[in-house]
């Protein structure tokens, strides 16, 4: 009761249980250290009973207690001729690899793969080569064949003019009113071995490119030359060729004698095999262009073509045009 008659306006603080369990509080608390390590009473937190083996950090290979060990990935599936396209795709790209670099190699050295390569002269010699010529890079390989022929013709007919010419002087040593011939030989050779040119290039170039200006250019001007190439075997006196006659003409001792007569034979012989061969192979040129299903009427548009892209005639017509503007203006004012 006698709780009851204390002052209710008193300070519960000051309370005598009340100071007394703050102060108890206070003592405890203050000789409190968490971080007393005793020898018997460890947490159990510190040390779990279940923790994990420690990681070998020395060692490339994780334990079997401490990581599962990875099964190896299944071999992939093997597919029949895999490894030879591989291999086919590896010899392609090297030889792209190849062709490049021989690509920069022949950029850098400003190489020219179609340079004049006729007739092959050493590179000390003054007179370089006069044109190209490669049949198996320029002619189709059905008429490698008949261009070759037509190659050798031309050379064979250079040679025989060349022996014409010996064969000439060798009659005119032993007969001395044949001068005329032994000139207009030398003449012919100087002429006509060059010009030859003329119906061979055409022919190749026909060939080449499949023009019909350039085949009838071959035919015009071979004609020609099988009619000559017949007058010379016929070999009419002082003519400069050593023909039949001429060779029948020196058999006897006042012209010369056999000697003479058998050489000027084999010279009319070889203009003989000339005139026939000239005669089929024009027969044959001319086959095969009708065969391919030219006309005239392609080589005129041919020719009209290239004159116009001729740089000469272009600059002459735009000549022409402007002369021809300036004078109706000025006649126009």
């Amino acid at each position: 009761m006698s709780n009851f008659d204390a002052n209710p306006f008193a300070d519960p603080f000051q309370d005598g249980s009340v100071t007394a369990a703050t102060s108890s509080n206070q003592a405890g608390m203050e000789d409190f250290n968490p971080f007393a390590q005793n020898g018997t009473n460890d947490s159990p937190m510190m040390h779990p009973t279940n923790a994990p083996p420690p990681y070998d950090y020395g060692s490339n290979n994780v334990t079997a207690k401490s990581a599962p060990p990875v099964a190896a990935p299944a071999p992939a599936p093997v597919i029949p001729g895999h490894e030879e396209l591989l291999k086919r795709q590896e010899e392609l790209e090297k030889k792209a690899e190849e062709l490049q670099r021989r690509e920069q190699q022949m950029a850098s050295s400003s190489f020219n793969p179609r340079a004049n390569n006729w007739p092959p002269m050493p590179k000390w010699f003054p007179v370089g080569p006069c044109f190209y010529q490669d049949f198996s890079v320029d002619i189709p390989s059905g008429f490698q064949s008949t261009i070759k022929l037509l190659y050798y013709l031309w050379m064979f007919y250079c040679v025989v003019m060349f022996l014409n010419m010996i064969t000439s002087l060798v009659i005119f040593c032993v007969d001395s009113t044949t001068g005329t011939g032994f000139g207009l030989s030398i003449l012919w050779w100087l002429l006509f071995t060059p010009c030859s040119l003329c119906w061979y290039r055409p022919v190749y170039k026909a060939f080449r490119s499949d023009s019909s200006f350039n085949f009838f250019l071959y035919f015009f001007i071979m004609f020609f030359q099988a009619c000559v190439a017949v007058i010379m075997a016929v070999g009419i006196p002082n003519s400069g060729y050593t023909g039949w006659i001429v060779a029948l003409g020196h058999f006897d001792a006042q012209h010369g004698g056999p000697g003479a007569g058998i050489m000027a034979c084999i010279q009319a012989t070889l203009f003989s095999i000339m005139a026939i061969l000239s005669f089929v192979l024009l027969k044959k040129v001319h086959s095969i262009y009708r065969s391919s299903g030219a006309s005239f009427e392609k080589a005129q548009q041919e020719f009209a073509t290239d004159v116009m892209k001729n740089p000469g005639v272009q600059t002459a017509a735009a000549n022409a045009a402007g002369a021809a503007v300036q004078s109706s203006l000025s006649g126009r004012y």
